[in-house]
């Protein structure tokens, strides 16, 4: 036989035959080359669903097949049975119930792969069966297991039937079946749970009963009772699982039935068999320990697993068996052990992250109960939650620096996300404890601070870890700890990086405290400054001194001129990388918000002169790589530092009965921002020439200018002109999207100042015509250009629609753009294009010339809307299309009944799929909805599928 058959491009004409099928198999299997590999593996996913696939399939299941082959064959009768169970005569259910029945009996003892797609075969039959067609199917699956043979044979059979028991419930979880017979067929093996449990009882209380058998009785056990089992049926199951824990073969599928059993919504309904499983639990603290003690982390994560999923999915249930406290706090106490396992996370262990969610569960519990049962209950769980806190800051301590240096960044990082959750449930836990948390947590400082015993920097930075935690999130001004805490903070001998971390990110926390307290600022400043200076810091030192810079600006005047100058001396030695960078012009940004204008035209002046100098001397050059990054870098600082220096906001945030001091000072004269881009304009026009044709310059240079208009607003007036001519000129030599976002920008905040509509309107108007000239050129490569004009175009309308009255404005070449971009591939450009139709649409009667164009054009807007809709578009977009024909049908409705009509009548448009009745249905349906808006996407939704052939299908419901 020739095995070097291939598949090629033609494969639709190939045979299906038991013969090439094999050929393709081999093909997949051991052919070299992955393209072909690829056609083999297309060509046979078509033969398993062709309908030549019923008679190969069986054919490939011969004794005398390679697993390999019988697999496939075994899976394409999976894929008949469950993906075609409509195309299966009735009348063949019986055969084909009995051929797999033979099949499984036969394949008992050969290959375990295919043994287990035929039970999923079997499995996919059963349930398109029952109830009606084969009532009592498990039954008599048991029944036909279990039938005479030798001990050999009859071992293998009792595996085959346990295989075929354990996937049923699983097919049905992953299985295609409509709603409505989902619920049926649960509630049929529901009632065949009868015929399972006294099987399953039996082979996993013989005494003589081999390993892999019970393991897969207990795997059996897990996958029945995800179908909601009642625990009450499963309790005696469950109890022998508890048993198999002693059994280190059977210890990993025990503890996976335990779990899946009480964690099921339905158990707690079952009081009684949860108090009975308590003790249980409890009974496996010595097999915890020893497990500990001998760092056997599989057993205490399996054990620990147990506790916890009766603890969180039962806490309240147990918490309101009032008679029972003591044996669930021992439960407590349990999880409080697994929390507070020996070693480091995740290295020596990976148990303790597993309780984490009990302890949020349990204390929703609690504080949920009525205030005088609350009250009871704190009492007991009050402590244990001080005990808790304890518990994770211990946890949460970093190992000896010599064992840190040997873990690898991946555990590293899952250490991180460990403390951060650990920083998570420490907050939440201050919704309980309150105030004497804090306390509790200030004593324990104060008392390592003061000692006269060494200490090891890991606890002082743990606790400061947990006071940050809280004080990130929660309103801390009113905890008379913190003064105390600001004292103590200069006093911790920092000798380690993550220490001083911890520190930076605690005083970051405590930003907003600062600024009632202006007066402890002096304490710490000193410390963020010098912390400024090490790269190690950059992150926390960067980011706490901009929060200070944001919260505490008023308050910061005496010390602007240190902060300035140690802030130039870090960027000038390039400690930090870029972003830290950014983060630290944003805090100069803020500070300089605060002073006097002559103060930040001097401040200003010194920051930003060596980059100006540094920027002419990059403009000089011939363009290369380096200094392309160099302008950008420069340019950044600018946009950043520009993005937070807002002086209009001065006297707004000082309000009522702030001292006159602070007041700011009248502002005469320009903006001071303003004031330095005029001084750079020409400097800025000069680095444009030579970097036009590279976008990220463009963009770099466009976000200074997009930074300071969005914070400045009206005070940018005077940039207005001079920015648009430059704009305008920019665009018009090499357009770019940022270009655009720019106008769109200007357009939104200046097109309705008189003073300003003349610069702005050139602006509008050359951008325009610039961008219609791309589309005449052709505008598939600028799907982002395309998207920022349809954008501006949107803006402008809605900010000033006067700008469409233009004569120099043609409308007209507009609205053709908009309905070739509505067909791009892009969704952000379409989404762009839909807002551009359903802002222009309204203007119809107010606007004479969108009015004349709508009327002459809009058949073919309709036309490109049916066609998205009719599959040309992604399903996801439909919502925006909905809005333009929702738009249309409100603002002319007159025209669109006629397109309507006209359009529909085209034959196989917008789908060959569609009936000539279907199409008018939707055009009534449309018709009729004027108000209301959510309805005509619900009939656009509707009418896509039927396009698309989608209409009732399983992949529509979930999409």
């Amino acid at each position: 036989m020739d095995t070097t058959f291939r598949i090629s491009q033609s494969a639709e004409s190939l045979d299906f035959t038991v013969e090439n099928v094999e050929k393709a198999l081999h093909q997949l299997y051991y052919d070299p080359n992955i393209d072909n590999k690829n056609l083999a593996q297309k060509w046979l996913m078509q033969a398993q669903v062709s309908p030549q696939a019923w008679q190969f399939c069986w054919a490939l299941l011969s004794p005398d097949k390679v697993p390999e082959i019988q697999y496939f064959g075994a899976s394409a009768l999976h894929t008949k049975i469950s993906r075609y169970w409509g195309d299966i005569p009735a009348e063949q259910y019986d055969s084909l119930k009995t051929q797999l029945f033979s099949q499984i009996a036969c394949f008992a003892s050969g290959s375990r792969m295919v043994l287990t797609r035929l039970c999923v075969a079997l499995a996919s039959l059963a349930l398109n069966m029952m109830p009606e067609a084969w009532p009592g199917a498990v039954a008599e699956m048991v029944r036909a297991f279990q039938e005479e043979g030798n001990v050999a044979d009859g071992r293998a059979r009792c595996l085959a039937l346990l295989e075929l028991l354990t996937v049923l419930p699983e097919e049905f979880q992953t299985s295609r079946l409509p709603q409505y017979r989902k619920g049926q067929v649960r509630g049929a093996l529901g009632a065949e749970w009868a015929s399972v449990w006294p099987l399953l009882r039996q082979l996993l209380r013989q005494p003589d009963s081999p390993g892999p058998v019970k393991a897969r009785v207990l795997r059996c056990l897990s996958s029945w009772v995800l179908l909601d089992v009642p625990l009450s049926e499963s309790e005696a199951l469950v109890q022998d699982s508890f048993s198999a824990l002693a059994d280190p073969e059977l210890f990993d599928t025990a503890v996976e039935a335990v779990v899946n059993a009480i964690s099921q919504p339905d158990s707690q309904r079952y009081v009684n068999t949860l108090l009975k499983l308590v003790p249980q639990v409890l009974q496996l603290q010595d097999q915890l320990r020893e497990a500990v003690q001998s760092g056997d982390m599989e057993t205490s994560h399996g054990i620990c697993r147990i506790a916890v999923a009766l603890g969180e999915n039962h806490s309240r249930t147990l918490l309101e068996q009032v008679e029972h406290w003591q044996s669930f706090l021992a439960l407590v106490n349990m999880i409080m052990f697994c929390t507070g396992i020996p070693g480091h996370y995740p290295v020596n262990e990976t148990t303790s992250s597993l309780t984490l969610t009990f302890w949020y569960t349990l204390q929703d519990d609690i504080m949920s109960f009525e205030a005088d049962k609350q009250a009871v209950y704190l009492q007991v769980y009050r402590p244990v939650y001080f005990q808790l806190v304890d518990v994770l800051l211990h946890k949460a301590q970093f190992p000896s620096d010599e064992e840190y240096a040997t873990w690898s960044s991946d555990e590293k990082e899952q250490f991180r996300i460990y403390r951060v959750d650990i920083s998570d449930t420490l907050m939440y836990v201050y919704e309980m404890l309150g105030a004497e948390l804090l306390s509790n947590l200030y004593d324990k400082l104060g008392r390592l601070l003061t000692s006269d015993q060494p200490t090891s920097w890991q606890h002082t930075e743990a606790l400061l870890y947990g006071f940050q935690s809280i004080a990130e999130t929660i309103d801390v001004n009113y905890s008379d700890v913190i003064p105390g805490l600001i004292g103590l903070i200069p006093r911790i001998n920092i000798n380690n990086v993550q220490l001083a971390d911890t520190v930076m990110f605690t005083i970051g926390a405590l930003a907003e405290w600062l600024a009632d307290h202006p007066v402890m600022l002096s304490s710490v400043l000193p410390l963020v400054l010098q912390a400024l200076g090490n790269p190690d810091l950059s992150v926390s030192s960067v980011s706490t001194l901009k929060k200070i810079c944001r919260e505490c600006k008023y308050d910061l005047p005496p010390y602007a001129n240190n902060i300035v100058a140690v802030s130039q001396e870090v960027l000038i030695k390039q400690i930090h990388k870029t972003s830290q960078c950014m983060w630290l012009m944003q805090a100069l940004g803020f500070l300089l918000s605060a002073l006097p204008v002559e103060d930040i035209l001097r401040n200003l002046h010194s920051l930003i002169t060596p980059y100006i100098q540094q920027l002419e001397k990059l403009a000089a050059e011939t363009p290369n790589p380096s200094n392309k990054l160099a302008i950008i870098h420069i340019l950044g600082l600018l946009s950043n530092l520009f993005t937070t220096l807002d002086i209009s906001k001065q006297e707004d945030e000082l309000g009522e009965g702030v001292p006159l001091v602070k007041k700011a000072l009248p502002q005469s004269g320009p903006n001071p921002v303003v004031v330095v881009l005029q001084q750079v304009f020409a400097l800025i026009q000069t680095v444009l020439s030579k970097w036009l044709n590279d976008s990220q310059v463009v963009e770099a240079v466009c976000a200074i200018f997009e930074k300071s208009v969005k914070t400045l607003l009206q005070d940018f007036a005077p940039m207005v002109s001079q920015l648009s001519e430059m704009l305008g000129q920019m665009y018009s030599t090499i357009p770019q999207a940022s270009a655009l976002d720019l106008t769109r920008q200007m357009v939104h905040i200046f097109a309705s100042e008189t003073d300003y509509f003349p610069p702005i309107k050139a602006l509008f108007e050359l951008v325009t015509s610039v961008t219609l000239s791309i589309f005449q050129q052709g505008p598939r490569d600028h799907p982002d250009i395309v998207d920022s004009f349809m954008q501006l175009q949107a803006q402008a309308l809605k900010r000033k629609p006067d700008l469409f009255m233009s004569e120099n404005l043609d409308v007209k070449a507009v609205f053709h753009c908009g309905v070739l971009s509505l067909k791009f591939p892009e969704a952000p450009t379409v989404k762009s294009t839909c807002l551009f139709f359903t802002e222009l649409l309204p203007h119809c009667a107010d606007v004479p010339s969108v009015g004349q164009v709508v009327q002459e054009e809009g058949k073919l807007l309709l036309q490109a809307i049916l066609e998205a809709i009719g599959g040309q578009s992604s399903r996801s977009l439909m919502d925006q299309f909905s809005e333009i024909l929702f738009s249309m049908n409100k603002h002319c409705f007159a025209l669109l009944t006629v397109w309507l009509k006209e359009v529909l009548q085209r034959p196989n448009f917008p789908s060959s799929r569609l009936t000539a009745e279907q199409k008018d249905t939707f055009s009534q349906q449309i018709l009729r909805e004027r108000v209301n808006k959510r309805r005509v996407k619900e009939i656009v939704k509707e009418f896509t599928l039927l396009c698309r052939g989608l209409h009732g299908t399983e992949y529509a419901a979930d999409y």
